[in-house]
């Protein structure tokens, strides 16, 4: 990776300085000039006729008594492959802490997850959503291209109303020796995820516990947070052993370790949310985590990353400043070369702004009322979707919808009948799980959230597949990062969106953290640094 191509930004008519030129350490750019050219040492100076302060990169000479300037202090290098906790890379043998995470309905791709892992990343495939048969051809793909060492891994749902798929999901990625399990949307422990977690866990020689898959649990409230950074309850462990899916070596192990060593916090994101801030989050956790080490008495660290709202470098840079081992973009993955979303979804999701974000029902927790963040600019996607979870909360079945309701709603939101869409989702149920079939008989309302939770799930479907007759029904998860992101990358390289790979997404971010993170450093040793220093510019990186 190139050392310097992020900077600097050259105040017109003012001079280019080389690599290892010297400058005038007390001219008005210097202090942007050492911003943007973090990966050199930085000497803090001081004048001592007028006490202005400066800096200047590379050997210092003239310092000392009677030379009229002093040292104030020496900034090594940031590196952006030093950001976060270097165990983070140790762990999962990635050269930055820095994760792109699981964009359902495999909108994050093999050939995503691919590309990050070969750029010295960690790439999650996006399982949720999609069939075991998918699922496990995903991960034969990925093991092909990149064995079952660093650099990737899947994502494992949680699934409340299908817990025999989230079961068979988990007992794939165990099967094929997945070597990363990301873990979200759980409210509490499950048997899979438990499963997922402690399966193959050993000792080695010295006695350490080692793990054979790495699980991460991405949670937005303590509650949930503590569970993960917990061990296993005993009674979920033993029914595992009981089940022959665990060995009383590997439940006694799991008894003496989280569940997860990795917790990725979630903040205001892109699909399942709480739209908490990151700043307000972030620290109870941190807490919350030192409090469960000390109480079970762990033997290493529990690593905490942070997720949702980094679209930016300096997000990223705040971030790991927060403390985050390492950080997780999502959203505005969605726009890279490699996402497995339509050209027309895309050039919306290119147009968002901060503000073009709304909360709407979840397809996969569509009962319990549960809501994820979508984009709201060019889709009426989510003022349909909320009119059907409020028709399904009014009437008891599809019987007892008003015909004339049920004459708007088939033409204004189904473009079917009711009939139609009912024909179509008991065929899709009687391929994925018949039981769902026997308790929509049993049970009117279940019939009902079945057929409304068919538009939920097509209309993603027909933002991945860029149904052009149903553009207005796409669905796209998305957080107010990706409007950051886009504010960010107008007028550079980026803009044009085939420079979008995740790669240079993950590298930019990256390389401007870490001028944020210089320019930080230097107006705490008091220089005046230029706002152009917070304001790191894509560019090609490689």
């Amino acid at each position: 990776m190139s050392s310097a191509l992020l900077g600097p930004a050259v105040t017109p008519g003012a001079a280019v300085r080389g690599p290892s030129e010297p400058y005038a350490s007390y001219a008005p750019d210097a202090a942007l000039d050492a911003a943007l050219h973090p990966r050199e040492t930085a000497y803090v100076l001081l004048r001592e006729s007028d006490g202005a302060r400066g800096v200047t990169l590379g050997a210092v000479t003239g310092v000392g008594p009677g030379s009229g300037q002093q040292m104030l202090g020496v900034l090594p290098p940031v590196y952006p492959e030093w950001l976060g906790d270097r165990g983070f890379g140790a762990v999962h043998g990635t050269r930055f802490a820095y994760v792109s995470g699981e964009m359902a309905n495999g909108i994050a791709t093999t050939s995503m997850v691919t590309a990050m892992a070969r750029a010295g990343m960690l790439g999650i495939f996006g399982a949720g959503g999609l069939g075991p048969a998918r699922v496990e051809q995903a991960v034969a793909e990925l093991r092909e291209a990149l064995g079952t060492g660093s650099g990737w891994g899947v994502n494992l749902i949680h699934s409340p109303n299908e817990p025999e798929l989230e079961d068979h999901v988990a007992g794939l990625l165990i099967r094929h020796g997945v070597p990363r399990i990301s873990a979200s949307a759980y409210m509490g422990l499950t048997p899979a995820v438990v499963w997922c977690s402690a399966a193959g866990l050993r000792t080695d020689a010295a006695g350490h516990i080692v793990r054979r898959t790495q699980l991460f649990a991405k949670v937005s409230h303590p509650d949930v947070a503590e569970r993960f950074m917990s061990p296993a309850p005993d009674e979920l462990l033993r029914a595992l052993v009981a089940d022959g899916r665990l060995t009383a070596q590997e439940a006694s192990l799991a008894a003496r370790v989280p569940v997860a060593e990795d917790i990725t916090v979630e903040a205001d994101s892109g699909g399942h949310t709480d739209n908490r801030p990151l700043t307000a989050l972030f620290p109870v956790m941190l807490q919350l985590r030192d409090t469960l080490i000390a109480r079970h008495r762990y033997s290493r660290p529990i690593r905490v990353g942070a997720a949702g709202g980094l679209g930016t470098p300096q997000a990223v840079a705040a971030a790991f400043a927060l403390g985050a081992a390492y950080v997780v973009t999502g959203s505005v993955n969605q726009l890279a070369v490699e996402a497995g979303l339509s050209e027309d979804a895309k050039e919306l999701l290119a147009q968002a702004t901060i503000a073009d974000v709304v909360m709407a029902p979840a397809a996969d927790m569509f009962e319990l009322g549960v809501k994820l963040q979508v984009l709201r600019r060019g889709t009426m996607f989510a003022s349909r979707a909320t009119r059907l979870y409020e028709i399904y909360r009014e009437h008891p079945s599809l019987e007892a919808v008003p015909a004339a309701l049920r004459a708007k709603l088939e033409r204004e939101v189904l473009h079917a009948t009711l009939d139609e869409v009912w024909a179509q989702t008991r065929g899709f149920w009687e391929r994925r799980d018949p039981a769902q079939l026997v308790r929509a008989g049993q049970e009117p309302k279940h019939r009902m959230a079945l057929v409304f939770r068919w538009y939920l799930g097509r209309s993603s479907a027909w933002a991945i597949q860029g149904e052009a007759d149903r553009r207005t029904d796409f669905q796209i998860w998305c957080g107010p990062a990706l409007g950051a992101f886009n504010q960010w990358r107008s007028g550079s390289f980026l803009a044009d969106r085939s420079h979008c790979t995740v790669t240079q997404i993950a590298l930019n971010l990256l390389e401007g953290a870490a001028c944020v993170t210089r320019a930080q450093q230097l107006r705490s040793h008091g220089l005046p640094v230029p706002e152009a220093a917070f304001a790191p510019r894509p560019r090609p990186l490689g």
